[in-house]
C-alpha cells in the first residue's frame, strides 16, 4: 500500500492566508504565523529608520544598499516564498525594479525579528534556507534579549560574528556606521 504524495505548498496558498497573518512556503511547507507583535514591529521599524539614511540615501554613511520593509521573497528553484523584516541589496544587484508583487534577487543582508511564535523557524529552517540560497549576511534581532546576533555567509553555512547588545556596535555589512543597539528596543516616551 502507497502513501500518498504529499501536497506541495503553491503561492495560491499564500493568497488564501487570512489577511491579518504572514503566510511563507519553506521546503514546499506552508508557514502561517500571526502578524508582528507592537515590539517585534518597533525593534524592525527602528533598525530600518536608521539603516535608511547612510546606507540607502547615503545620508550620513555610504549609501550603495536599497532596504525594504516586509518584501515579499520567492527564491530558489522551488520557488521558497519568505517575507523577512528587513532585506537590502546592494545597488549593482537590486534589479528588480518593476510593479510585480515579489521579489526574485536573492538579497545581500536579510534581517529578522524573533518573537515566540517564530524564533524555533526563523533560526533553523529559515535561516538554513537564505545560507543555501547565498544570502550574504544574516541578522536575528531577538526583542527578549536584546540583542542583534550577526551572520556571515561562508560555503552555504553561517559563520557567526557574535552579539551585539551595546551602543556604537559596527556590525557586518553596515559596519561604516555605528548602530545605538539598545534604542531599537526602547519603548515610545
Amino acid at each position: 500500500m502507497r502513501s500518498a504524495a504529499r501536497r506541495l505548498a503553491t503561492y495560491e496558498d499564500v493568497l488564501a492566508a487570512p489577511a491579518h497573518a504572514v503566510a511563507e512556503v519553506v521546503d514546499g511547507e506552508l508557514h502561517v504565523q500571526p502578524r508582528p507583535a507592537r515590539r517585534h514591529a518597533r525593534a524592525a521599524s527602528r533598525l530600518g529608520g536608521f539603516l535608511d539614511g547612510p546606507f540607502d540615501r547615503g545620508r550620513g554613511g555610504p549609501g550603495g544598499w536599497v532596504i525594504l520593509d516586509e518584501p515579499e521573497l520567492h527564491l530558489g528553484a522551488e520557488p521558497a516564498i519568505v517575507v523577512p523584516d528587513l532585506a537590502g541589496w546592494r545597488v549593482a544587484r537590486a534589479t528588480f525594479d518593476g510593479e510585480g508583487a515579489f521579489i526574485d534577487v536573492v538579497p545581500d543582508w536579510i534581517c529578522e525579528v524573533l518573537s515566540p511564535a517564530t524564533a524555533a523557524f526563523d533560526r533553523s529552517r529559515k535561516a538554513d534556507l537564505y545560507a543555501e540560497l547565498g544570502v550574504g549576511h544574516l541578522w536575528l534581532v531577538d526583542v527578549t534579549t536584546r540583542q542583534i546576533e550577526a551572520f556571515r555567509q561562508a560555503q552555504g553555512k553561517w559563520l557567526r560574528l557574535g552579539a551585539y547588545a551595546q551602543d556604537d556596535a559596527r556590525i557586518e555589512p553596515f559596519e561604516a556606521v555605528a548602530l545605538d543597539v539598545p534604542s531599537l528596543f526602547r519603548s515610545p516616551s
